[in-house]
């Protein structure tokens, strides 16, 4: 298996990327509510999410955006097109991605067999067909299991069934967590612009967001600077404040304590 280069980072800890797979979501018919709801979650764990992907119910674009994905990031997560139907390609696709073969997992099939009475369908046994080597999660309050394949964890995209499987496991991705502050800023965005490339090219380690305000009078610039290193952070924040005039600087929020 070619190895990838690993992805360049501010934040020492894990990473991931969220593939959403779906038809229904780049045709407009269904909006995206699940890598909105990861991407807060992860972040929240700290976790550094550096890749969103919404592709086709196409195997060759889910073993494409998975190979991609697999050794480059330390977690995947995807969403979507595991179910029954025609149109639910993600495993035939994950399988392809990371090249194994589908298979029929026992522990599935016996669970589907105590599901549904009397012999299974091609449909029902479609449910138990994971790339070789899928790992289960039970949990408790779990009708069905959480599916993974070393990094890749394999959710439904049906956002009810999503959440309530991430919030089971989520625990197991917690890092360290990312510290915000937030200055907000009087002065338009040009007249600072400046001194926010110096600041970045002095710290490249601390991310640093900068988001023009409409319809205020009081701040029209909200800045953002992230870091898992609190006193880095602060540091940062302190020869900020020193290049910009004071009477810029409309307020800061700092992380309470």
């Amino acid at each position: 298996m070619p190895g990838m280069s690993a992805p360049i980072t501010i934040a020492d800890g894990k990473t991931s990327a969220i593939i959403v797979i779906g038809n229904e979501v780049l045709s407009g018919k269904v909006a995206d509510q699940n890598s909105y709801y990861l991407l807060r979650e992860l972040r929240a764990l700290g976790v550094d999410v550096q890749r969103i992907a919404v592709i086709p119910d196409q195997v060759d674009a889910i073993a494409g955006e998975v190979a991609a994905c697999w050794r480059r990031f330390d977690c995947v997560f995807t969403s979507g097109g595991i179910g029954p139907t025609h149109d639910d390609v993600t495993m035939e696709g994950i399988a392809a991605g990371v090249g194994r073969p589908l298979v029929q997992h026992p522990g599935l099939d016996q669970l589907l067999k105590d599901l549904y009475p009397g012999p299974l369908n091609s449909a029902q046994m479609k449910l138990a067909a994971v790339p070789e080597g899928t790992e289960l999660i039970f949990l408790k309050g779990l009708r069905m299991p959480v599916l993974y394949f070393e990094n890749i964890y394999i959710f439904p995209g049906i956002p009810e069934l999503l959440i309530k499987k991430f919030e089971a496991i989520k625990e197991r991705f917690r890092e360290p967590p990312f510290h915000l502050i937030r200055v907000f800023i009087s002065k338009e965005e040009h007249t600072i612009a400046e001194t926010l490339n110096e600041i970045v090219q002095k710290f490249p380690c601390v991310l640093l967001g900068s988001y023009p305000v409409l319809n205020r009078s009081d701040y029209k610039v909200i800045l953002t600077l992230e870091s898992k290193n609190l006193a880095l952070l602060e540091e940062v924040v302190q020869t900020l404040l020193l290049r910009l005039p004071e009477s810029a600087v409309f307020n800061i929020e700092r992380p309470i304590a």
